[in-house]
């Protein structure tokens, strides 16, 4: 008997251990399992941007020699090509690219010769702080906002606050950017003109990025509130005297935690698509400023990298964003 009771002792704990294990093992298998989804997503990404880089108007060759201001000839020019391996066929082109882009070699810039990697790390840390500055001024403005109108809902600040996140969500990003000059640099001269990558150049891009965003967050944030609100766990709440702020905080914010994680993920693409604009009309030196000015001399091997990049990312943080709905909501666990 005292063996029997013994066993009966040790095995909660035997399986409170294993089961730790198979969460683990169960998390691992789903990264895995995601990590091998996103091959086929990537391959056909870079597959896709290459053919129409291979189909567009234009001779790489002759353009690589213009940018670098080299007399253009028919001779220079096919020797040149042979030498970027333009002769052979557009598959085999694709595959000596693919296999130099796997070991982290995405060619060189037409425009300079410079590494296209060494020109995309340069811009990737001023659009990163961009980005960061953008999404955390977004939010920590559009969820208090949300959650004020969702509690004063059909009262006049409610009404006001929605009207202007719409009209903050039909400006379009060039005229918001060039009113935002126009006062606060031209008018106020508050803020220099060219951001030059500066902090105090940072503010007005990030304040142009991040009106839309605001004005979109505060609709979808406050659409999750109301549903939230209406849900009976709040009302019993109220009649156990539980305080308005404790709900609010403790309940209502945390259980919408999901869906606004799922609306910040889907606004990823926005945010780095937006920049591109943004920077450009701004000076601000990040990834878009950089692509424009390769759109503009048909440098083809800088938009490669840069689409390569953004699929990367756009893809790398859908992937964190779907681990942390596993992480943060244990009835996750057993869809896979």
């Amino acid at each position: 008997m005292p063996q029997d009771g013994l066993e009966a002792k040790e095995k909660p704990e035997s399986s409170g251990g294993s089961g730790k294990k198979g969460t683990k093992r169960t998390m691992g298998k789903y990264i895995g399992k995601r990590l091998l989804q996103m091959i086929p997503v990537l391959f056909g990404v870079t597959f896709l941007t290459f053919l129409l880089l291979y189909l567009s108007p234009g001779d790489p060759a002759e353009k690589k020699l213009k940018a670098q201001g080299i007399a253009v000839s028919d001779e220079v020019v096919e020797q040149v090509r042979r030498e970027m391996g333009l002769d052979r066929p557009f598959l085999v082109q694709y595959g000596d690219w693919l296999f130099d882009a796997l070991r982290g070699d995405l060619g060189t810039s037409y425009k300079d010769g410079r590494p296209v990697t060494e020109k995309l790390a340069e811009g990737m840390g001023n659009t990163l702080i961009l980005s960061l500055a953008s999404l955390f001024f977004s939010l920590l403005l559009s969820v208090p906002l949300a959650l004020y109108t969702a509690v004063r809902k059909n009262h006049f600040s409610d009404y006001l606050i929605r009207f202007l996140t719409f009209v903050g969500n039909s400006v379009p990003s060039f005229l918001l950017s060039v009113l935002l000059i126009y006062f606060f640099c031209i008018q106020l001269k508050f803020f220099p003109v060219i951001a030059k990558g500066t902090l105090q150049g940072l503010f007005l891009p990030t304040l142009a990025l991040s009106i839309p965003m605001i004005s979109r967050f505060i609709r979808q944030f406050r659409a999750e509130f109301l549903e939230q609100l209406s849900q009976e766990y709040v009302t019993g709440a109220r009649v156990r005297g539980v305080k308005e702020h404790l709900i609010l905080l403790c309940n209502v914010l945390h259980n919408s935690m999901m869906p606004i994680l799922t609306i910040v993920g889907l606004s990823v693409g926005t945010l780095m698509g937006g920049s591109v604009v943004i920077e450009t009309i701004f000076m601000w030196p990040g990834l878009g400023k950089l692509v424009m000015d390769s759109i503009t001399a048909r440098d083809y091997p800088v938009i490669q990298g840069f689409v390569i990049l953004m699929a990367v990312l756009y893809v790398g943080i859908n992937l964190l964003i779907d681990i942390s709905y596993r992480v943060f909501d244990p009835r996750t666990q057993s869809v896979q």
